[in-house]
């Protein structure tokens, strides 16, 4: 159990501020022996977890954790996961939530749950995509991302116009994003589908988007409500973060031994 402890810690320890390890770096942080934490790193290499790059001898995630992470999501884990909490607000506020995470230039719709105003579309949305440029579901992830990889990724490409409130030029996106960005949460009406309305704020797991969470619904009802919803979201949001956060791993940096 102490290895299957240390090696779980290990595969943790790697994240945005840690995207690679070497030896001495694991047996430091970690309170091993060399020989322990090579021992370790091999065994993770050997299965595809990491790998060594033999220029630096420093090692990376591997393909084997991509393969998990897809068949988690893949296989409905992920939807399963988040489902409960979406309940909870959506009967709180009596109209659709769901929860989108990034898909290239758009947002993909993990799960929805609708409220008790009923279903906002006739199909199910869960799999829809949300253009980067169109709506508060996107515009509330998108803003949270560097200036230059948001730039790297919307402009110089065609944006498609899906109403005349649709954005495309990118002063006037920037100036929303910035909007969203200083409030804390993004609210859009008709931008994507002419008919819907959407307030939503990001999901954030150590301080980093990784999704949204939305409440949508139609224009004509939704506009003197949208206010309202803002400080919901934002708590259930902060549940949504905590839930996929993954346990601290036991022996990392700034963690005692």
């Amino acid at each position: 159990m102490q290895t299957a402890d240390r090696v779980l810690s290990l595969l943790l320890s790697f994240d945005r501020d840690h995207p690679e390890w070497g030896v001495s770096d694991v047996a430091t942080a970690f309170g091993l022996d060399k020989s322990v934490a090579q021992r370790l790193l091999a065994s993770l290499a050997h299965r595809g977890f990491v790998v060594s790059d033999p220029r630096t001898r420093r090692y990376r995630l591997g393909p084997a954790v991509w393969h998990l992470a897809k068949g988690w999501e893949r296989d409905g884990g992920m939807a399963s996961l988040v489902r409960p909490v979406l309940r909870g607000l959506a009967d709180s506020v009596g109209t659709g939530v769901l929860f989108a995470v990034p898909d290239g230039v758009h947002m993909r719709c993990v799960a929805a749950v609708d409220g008790a105003a009923g279903p906002l579309r006739a199909h199910d949305l869960t799999g829809e995509l949300y253009p980067a440029h169109a709506g508060a579901t996107s515009r509330a992830y998108f803003a949270m991302l560097p200036a230059r990889d948001r730039a790297a990724l919307l402009y110089g490409r065609p944006m498609a116009r899906f109403s005349e409130r649709t954005l495309t030029d990118p002063v006037r996106l920037e100036e929303r994003f910035a909007e969203a960005r200083a409030k804390g949460y993004a609210y859009s009406e008709g931008e994507y589908d002419a008919e819907t309305a959407a307030v939503a704020v990001p999901v954030l797991v150590r301080r980093r988007a990784v999704g949204t969470l939305s409440i949508a619904g139609p224009r004509e009802s939704f506009a003197a409500r949208a206010e309202g919803f803002v400080a919901p979201l934002t708590r259930t949001a902060t549940d949504l973060g905590r839930l996929l956060s993954p346990a601290r791993p036991r022996g990392a940096p700034g963690e005692p031994r």
